[in-house]
């Protein structure tokens, strides 16, 4: 069992998802994925296949299992100084938001991309 798996079952990082599911998680992604400072969802997928992500992605967007995505390579496409940002904005531990978006952010770009199609930038 990694540090990861330990920390997943804590009891601390499971109220901070459940805070996070509950109110917090759907405004932070709109903020993400919708058309807050990172410019939507195609600019994000735009900037993880920059960043050498694309295998992920295009699993994310396609039929079948979604690659698992790091909360260290998340922050660094964000960008930290974003991360803090929306870490403070909801009063959430900076780690604990980048471990959380990373592991929703796949089903939430799966969602978004039915039958393997993003939607069209506006």
């Amino acid at each position: 069992m990694g540090i990861l798996d330990s920390l997943e079952n804590s009891p601390e990082f499971k109220g901070v998802l459940a805070q996070l599911e509950g109110s917090v998680l759907p405004t932070v992604l709109s903020e993400v994925l919708g058309n807050g400072s990172q410019g939507g969802l195609n600019a994000i997928i735009a900037k993880l296949q920059q960043a050498g992500l694309g295998d992920q992605v295009k699993s994310w967007i396609g039929n079948g299992q979604n690659l698992p995505i790091t909360s260290e390579q998340l922050q660094q496409v964000l960008g930290s100084d974003t991360v803090r940002q929306l870490a403070a904005r909801f009063n959430i531990p900076v780690d604990q938001l980048s471990q959380v978006l990373a592991k929703v952010l796949p089903k939430a770009v799966d969602e978004a991309s039915p039958n393997g199609t993003l939607p069209a930038s506006s």
